[in-house]
């Protein structure tokens, strides 16, 4: 069997196995290449050579930036902005505001950048508004293939298409020049969405999705009955207590009024200092008319963000925590009561109940019992790692959805800024801007080596890495050279429109299998030969094949942020040429009839 005819099997049959969707895809992706270097189409190196391409390290550091964001609060912050700017249930203005920020940073940036980071803001907001992402994470990945046409930095094959016309003596195309086609591909590409995207994509995702940590301190403090009843209260300068060793602090002139703990206001946990100082907090426990009069009085001031209820306990430096306790804990039969600190000396207890209700000071803990601490985020997560609690809610994923801007949100928007202009202006190639923006993150702190590993998507990873393969077997079999060949001898002597087609559906078909940077490089010479045969100019062609290998609509594999959103989405192989479809549609129209109408043959 030749080299053709096995690289033709095995592909076949890959598709189909996909398509199939009853075998892991990583499995399917593995079997593959081993199969390719079984039938002598590539060697082994070659076969692995993937799990080391710069492409799959890019994605790899995509992870870990998008993991920092989501970590320091950013993405939450984003959120709120999406959701406020889209309204509550608001599925249209949503999809409108996600596909023009996906497109515009697409442009920019890549399509792998642009759906990392804006995935989790796309989940969180899907959460919150009651949508399913499954609705919403496709449409983030497909107008990133559009707007991957807007600049000449949106993709690789941007760079290729115009490089080609250089290498043949002709002008290149400018950096803005691909927007009179990108913009017009990015708005009807939108429009579909709106229109046919809810009948054709799931309802449901099958996925499991992350809890909705928004409004976490509200729910707590009503559940424990503590709304308007406990009062972070800052010490401000002409305070009467600045000076005043923490044990000297006394509320006896105000009644309903109790002191639970004095803060120190840089860490948020209980002050050792010997005297109170300016910044430092009063955590207070009472009614709220109380609370007031008792801070105008002794020069205190409430937190900015205390109108919320419950949100005056959640900030960048501290948090609550809900733990309880399990059977055979070394905390049964132990006394924990309101005001209470920890043996740590670092978390302060706001509350302690027994089936919904509070227990008396004097009562003992037993199994089953749940306690409200307040702390230090650190605190928290450093503390409650213990086997005498079991915490119903992870700190650190409540820190991330409830505080937006959180502790080190600077420095993760700084390596954001960093990445995009390092890829804006090819300074560096994407792998090392993607790989210097994730280690820098590493470096300052804001993810530890072992958070990396946990926020890299390792399915797609690997799916990426193995898939590789399939190129390099096409292309050194001369399967793909066949290929084209063929299409220039069927469709060079009716014109160049019926040319363009015959290229779109060539490049279009092979990139549903193979990246679209290499779809493009082989494409290159074949659209090239066939400008000088035909005796036009090869500028709308380059053109027209720059649409043609956006055109990746139809299976999971054809790029990597169709990867990237098919885990979260809960999407099947199929789910994909549903909404694909008509998008080709879309796709073709513009590569074969517009693009001529804009660069003359």
């Amino acid at each position: 069997m030749s080299p053709i005819e096995s690289t033709a099997i095995i592909i076949a049959v890959t598709i189909a196995l996909f398509a199939w969707n009853r075998l892991p895809v990583i499995v399917v992706a593995f079997a593959a290449a081993l199969s390719l270097w079984a039938a002598g189409v590539v060697t082994l190196e070659q076969a692995l050579a993937g799990f080391g391409d710069r492409a799959v390290l890019f994605i790899a550091s995509l992870f870990i930036v998008s993991a920092a964001l989501e970590k320091t609060g950013v993405t939450a912050w984003a959120g709120q902005i999406l959701i406020a700017k889209a309204g509550e249930n608001n599925r249209t203005r949503l999809l409108i505001i996600i596909m023009t920020a996906a497109g515009c940073l697409t442009a920019l940036i890549s399509g792998g950048g642009a759906v990392a980071a804006l995935m989790p803001v796309v989940v969180m907001a899907a959460i919150r508004l009651r949508q399913s992402p499954s609705q919403l994470l496709m449409p983030l990945a497909f107008s990133a293939h559009a707007g991957a046409n807007m600049l000449l930095t949106g993709a690789p094959k941007n760079i290729l298409v115009s490089e080609a016309l250089e290498d043949a003596g002709l002008p290149g195309f400018g950096f803005a020049e691909f927007a009179l086609v990108g913009l017009p591909l990015l708005l009807g590409t939108m429009a579909i969405i709106l229109l046919l995207g809810r009948r054709l994509l799931p309802e449901q995702s099958s996925a499991r999705l992350p809890a909705d940590f928004s409004r976490h301190a509200q729910t707590l403090v009503e559940h424990y009955g503590l709304v308007d009843g406990v009062f972070r209260l800052r010490i401000r300068a002409s305070s009467p207590y600045v000076g005043m060793a923490p044990a000297d602090v006394d509320l006896a002139g105000y009644p309903g009024l109790e002191l639970m703990a004095v803060q120190a206001g840089a860490s948020a946990t209980p002050l050792r200092a010997p005297a109170v100082s300016e910044g430092d907090y009063l955590l207070v426990k009472g009614d709220a008319e109380a609370a007031a009069k008792f801070a105008a009085e002794k020069h205190l001031a409430l937190r900015d963000d205390a109108a919320d209820e419950g949100q005056s306990l959640f900030s960048r430096h501290s948090g609550l925590a809900e733990v309880v306790i399990p059977p055979r804990s070394a905390l049964i039969g132990r006394q924990m009561f309101p005001g209470m600190v920890t043996d740590s000396g670092d978390l302060v207890v706001l509350a302690v109940q027994r089936a919904g209700a509070d227990l008396e000071p004097s009562d003992v803990l037993q199994a089953g019992d749940t306690i409200l601490l307040e702390g230090s985020w650190k605190a928290l997560d450093l503390r409650l790692d213990d086997p005498d609690v079991l915490v119903v809610n992870s700190p650190d994923l409540v820190r991330r959805q409830a505080v937006p801007m959180g502790t080190g949100a600077g420095i993760a928007v700084a390596a954001l800024a960093g990445l995009v202009l390092m890829l804006a202006t090819g300074i560096v190639p994407p792998a090392v801007a993607g790989l210097t923006a994730a280690c820098a993150l590493i470096v300052a702190g804001i993810v530890s080596v072992e958070q990396s590993y946990r926020a890299i998507n390792w399915t797609t990873v690997i799916l990426v890495g193995a898939m590789m393969p399939l190129s390099t077997a096409m292309v050194q079999s001369g399967a793909a050279q066949l290929v084209a060949d063929h299409l220039v001898a069927l469709t060079g002597g009716a014109g160049p429109l019926v040319f363009l087609a015959g290229l779109f559906v060539l490049t279009a078909s092979l990139g549903q299998i193979m990246s679209n940077t290499a779809t493009t490089m082989l494409v290159i010479p074949i659209a090239m030969a066939a400008a000088t045969s035909m005796g036009v100019s090869p500028r709308p062609i380059m053109m027209s094949l720059c649409v043609a290998g956006a055109a990746s609509f139809l299976t999971p594999i054809a790029t990597a942020t169709n990867l990237m959103v098919m885990g979260p989405g809960g999407y099947s192989f199929s789910s994909y040429w549903k909404l694909g479809t008509p998008l080709m549609i879309w796709f073709f129209i513009m590569s074969v009839f517009y693009v001529p109408l804009i660069w003359r043959f």
